[in-house]
């Protein structure tokens, strides 16, 4: 479908054409279904995940701006899969215990501190050691709630770090994450978006990034762990 149409069809279904929505559904299934198969098998039936999917997708529509200055489709596809996710991780048969959070929240505690005080993440090795965990307990803690130790950093094992799969382009469900984290860190005010893209994608310090900034290393340190404090808590709920 051509961008235009696409967009015309989107305005048509924001101001309450039913016959629009439908039409955008039903041209769109092919992206609706490559996004739910990520999560077959995961005890829940296929027309089930679809028409999760299709709520997801509904909601897209609906809060869809051309002043995103994205495609359509790619601003969809976070928001379909935030709606599965969702359903798996609060309604679904996978559900997470509040053990298990809280844990997670400890373990997020931890890494913000950690990292504050060494100027670097904790590996997963680490983190284990902390808190008694095998290092398989700690990955799945903190996969209970999609929660990144590091972009850089990875276990001792030589195994990718986030960065690494977030730039790949051969796995299909590190595509989608990728775009869900573009879309959050989208979403930052200006300065904090300016910080995250200094210190992780330009590789610079936080001495370095408070420069750019004409502030104090301490105050990029106290701002940065309160944006990861933040992309986090945005990425669980996606």
């Amino acid at each position: 479908m051509e961008k235009e149409e696409t967009l015309n069809l989107i305005k048509a279904a924001q101001g309450g054409d039913k016959s629009a929505s439908e039409q955008l559904l039903t041209l769109n299934s092919p992206l609706i279904k490559s996004v739910i198969r990520r999560y077959k098998n995961k005890g829940v039936e296929y027309d089930d995940l679809y028409q999760l999917g299709c709520v997801g997708f509904i909601k897209a529509v609906k809060n869809f701006s051309t002043e995103y200055e994205v495609r359509f489709s790619t601003y969809a596809v976070p928001m379909i899969a935030g709606e599965v996710k969702r359903f798996l991780r609060d309604d679904g048969p996978v559900k997470v215990s509040r053990g298990t959070k809280s844990a997670a929240i400890k373990i997020a505690r931890f890494v913000d501190e950690y990292k504050r005080d060494h100027g670097e993440s904790p590996t997963v090795d680490k983190i284990a050691k902390q808190f008694d965990l095998e290092p398989q307990e700690a990955v799945f803690i903190m996969d209970s709630c999609k929660y990144p130790v590091s972009i850089y950093d990875s276990n001792d094992d030589n195994s990718k770090s986030l960065i690494d799969k977030l730039q790949t382009s051969e796995n299909e469900d590190e595509k989608l994450d990728k775009m869900m984290l573009k879309k959050i860190i989208n979403e930052l005010s200006p300065r904090d978006k300016k910080i995250i893209l200094l210190r992780y994608f330009a590789d610079k310090t936080q001495s370095e990034v408070a420069r750019v900034l004409s502030v104090s290393q301490v105050q990029i340190s106290r701002l940065e762990s309160k944006i990861l404090g933040r992309i986090r808590s945005e990425y669980c709920e996606q």
